[in-house]
């Protein structure tokens, strides 16, 4: 579970997986997304692609085929994992999802004649390694600081130092982490927070 559906979430969602499995697919393919591309790739998701040497394909509106092996693994996932669940915190559903992942990929697909944790050991040799580069994937902006001295990022209000107020700083965001820089001095460093809490 990602904090937001933006450009740079899924993009950073994408790398975590990418780095977790040490490889990157020669072709991904992607369900129209407005974060991603709607008919075509948005500027940062082509950069994300190009710098791991990868094709993100975008397939037609209505494609039946790309389409059901989305939804019969959203099924899948529905049946499997969600029934009788209780979840705290997007970080308690993230744990348990981790816990229950090993057991279904365990399972025997039919489909692909053969267990998800056996079949990936392929999968991965026919991959690429990894780009020593690391892709963009961190949201960035720029702003004055105001009076109050909090920054918005993503609907959530962060502190920082009074001092900066304003001046112009510097914001970044990844999936863990708010930072906020000003002439390249460290003024803040929060955790991230999911949509709508003020710290």
């Amino acid at each position: 579970m990602l904090p937001t559906r933006t450009t740079e979430g899924l993009l950073s969602g994408m790398w975590s997986v990418l780095r977790d499995a040490a490889a990157v697919p020669h072709r991904w393919v992607w369900d129209n997304e407005i974060g991603i591309g709607r008919g075509k790739l948005t500027e940062t998701a082509s950069s994300f692609a190009g710098v791991l040497g990868t094709e993100i394909k975008l397939p037609p509106p209505r494609d039946p085929g790309s389409k059901g092996m989305v939804e019969r693994m959203n099924g899948f996932f529905r049946r499997g994992f969600m029934p009788r669940r209780t979840v705290t915190h997007p970080d308690d559903f993230n744990d348990q999802l981790n816990g229950w992942l090993p057991r279904a990929n365990a399972r025997y697909s039919r489909s692909h004649h053969g267990r998800p944790t056996e079949l990936v050991v392929d999968d991965r040799a026919a991959m690429r390694a990894l780009s020593p580069v690391a892709p963009e994937t961190m949201f960035r902006k720029s702003i004055r600081l105001p009076r109050d001295y909090y920054v918005r990022v993503f609907s959530n209000d962060y502190s920082v130092d009074p001092s900066a107020i304003e001046r112009i700083v510097d914001v970044s965001c990844d999936l863990e982490t708010v930072k906020v820089t000003c002439d390249g001095k460290l003024l803040a460093v929060h955790e991230r927070q999911w949509p709508g809490t003020r710290f």
